[in-house]
């Protein structure tokens, strides 16, 4: 592919390349000159020495791998345009050196960028600055990178630190997360409780899995942090609140006392204050999930009003929240039976909005033309769990009923899916004996026959999950006991309610 019109001449004809959300993310800040000294996507060498020390070849500490994946296909090339999902040509990448992941085997490209124009995607992006946008704070500036909402106790936190350091505050809010609008609007819903002259600057800066590179979870967390530091002080923080302390950061970290609800007077504030049986336990979060999954309000002591309203949102009730079921199993396994009357047993009961999305449905509307290759079946799969994800965004249930193959396809949906709302998966694990017995189609025949390559189960594998939320087995029930069991399921799980 190469670079449309609307482009100077000497770049009409460059290869393009999107790359994924992480990398957008990166370039974005790279080219706003948040990621000082870093001018582009990095080499083997400085990911090597990244990834082991956290520090660039040239000794200067840097936190994270900033790396550019493509295909083998496009390291050829000495520039190559980049741009955003929906073609918008954002920088061009010279290409300084083309090498592979000795870990992953992913082909890399290295060099610096070239902006083209600034990326104008992503909610609230009137709010978003570059620091050169930024005028000086003139003293102390304490910084709050966050992912994550303030609750009382942490909004009580950050006015004390501020107060003792006698810092202006500068609330970063960290996006590219699927609820990016929630948070920030819960930040705007909670500026009149924190202190004067506080600025909320969003930052595209999804969380990453640099676990390809042979880091433990605790090494990501760290590495986090530093990044977040380094973000920070690219913005004119002088100090960062964090949770732990840490050495070696750009700017120093700062960690609030701890603090707790007060039941007796009935305000947050330091625990060595506190008599102890006054104390009261906090929300945990697996509490809190268990009140926005039963629709119950959150309570006023624990976080405010404009912050619960959001989590609300961002997260609904369970019998209101869009959901995926997606059934996987042999050709003749009973998986589309089985689906047909789960999503008629839906509508009977009402109360939600259903699509079924079967497997020969799918095959002659949405991917008319693939063939059975794997690469094709793997296509297949993964726009099955687009449309499926989209349904579940809004609230609706998608019902799928695929052979789906392979564990990495399908973990590659529930991701998709699990990022807007709940993904349930059902193994309809009818054995091959009794799929090919019963053989309407006449597939499994001509697959023995070999008039069928890559045909599942018989000349390609089927891997069984190991994660499925329910395994049925269509030779020793009926079609309306399975069904009974997925919806048994989907009411123990509050998903569906009772008859």
């Amino acid at each position: 592919m190469t670079a449309e019109a609307g482009l100077p001449d000497t770049l009409r004809d460059l290869p393009v390349w999107t790359p994924n959300p992480v990398e957008l993310a990166d370039l974005e800040l790279v080219l706003a000159g948040v990621y000082r000294p870093l001018t582009g996507f990095l080499g083997s060498f400085d990911t090597a020495t990244v990834t082991a020390g956290g520090r660039l070849a040239d000794g200067t500490p840097w936190p994270v791998p900033v790396t550019l994946t493509v295909p083998k296909e496009m390291t050829g090339h000495e520039r190559v345009v980049l741009q955003d999902p929906e073609g918008v040509p954002l920088a061009v990448l010279a290409v300084a050196e083309a090498w592979q992941d000795p870990v992953t085997q992913a082909w890399r490209l290295a060099g610096p960028l070239e902006a083209l124009r600034s990326p104008a995607h992503g909610p609230f992006h009137s709010l978003r600055r570059r620091p050169d946008e930024l005028a000086p704070a003139g003293g102390p500036v304490l910084a709050v990178a966050t992912r994550d909402v303030l609750h009382r106790k942490q909004l009580g936190q950050l006015r004390q630190v501020a107060e003792r350091l006698g810092a202006k505050v500068l609330v970063l809010p960290l996006l590219g997360g699927e609820h990016d609008d929630s948070l920030v609007r819960a930040l705007l819903g909670v500026r009149k409780e924190l202190p004067d002259g506080t600025r909320i600057v969003p930052v595209p800066l999804p969380a990453r899995d640099d676990q390809e590179h042979g880091d433990q979870e605790r090494d990501d967390q760290e590495r986090d942090v530093r990044l977040r530091a380094h973000v920070a002080a690219a913005y004119g923080a002088t100090h960062l609140l964090a949770e732990a302390e840490l050495e070696g950061t750009p700017i120093p970290l700062v960690v609030p006392e701890p603090w707790a609800y007060d039941a007796d007077v009935e305000v947050w504030r330091p625990v060595a204050r506190i008599e102890p049986d006054h104390v009261q336990a906090e929300l945990t979060a697996e509490r809190l999930a268990e009140l926005l999954d039963a629709g119950e309000p959150v309570p006023d002591w624990f976080t405010p009003p404009a912050v619960a309203a959001e989590l609300a949102l961002a997260r609904p009730p369970k019998r209101s929240r869009g959901i995926t079921v997606f059934f996987t199993g042999l050709s003749g396994s009973g998986k589309s039976t089985v689906a047909r009357g789960l999503s008629d047993a839906l509508v009977e009961r009402g109360g939600r909005t259903v699509t079924l999305l079967d497997g020969d449905v799918v095959r002659r509307m949405l991917s008319a033309g693939l063939t059975f290759s794997r690469a094709d079946r793997d296509l297949n799969i993964r726009r099955i769990g687009f449309v499926a994800a989209e349904i579940t965004r809004h609230g609706g249930t998608a019902v799928c009923a695929p052979i789906a193959p392979y564990a990495a396809t399908r973990a590659e949906v529930r991701r998709m899916v699990s990022a807007v709302g709940d993904f349930i998966l059902v193994h309809v694990a009818t054995p091959l004996e009794e799929c090919e017995r019963r053989d309407r189609k006449g597939l499994y025949a001509k697959a023995r026959a070999g008039q069928i390559p890559e045909f599942t189960g018989i000349s390609d594998p089927y891997e069984v999950p190991d994660d499925a939320d329910l395994t049925l087995d269509t030779s020793r029930m009926t079609p309306d006991e399975a069904v009974g069991e997925v919806l048994a399921l989907l009411v123990d799980g509050g998903w569906v309610r009772p008859e």
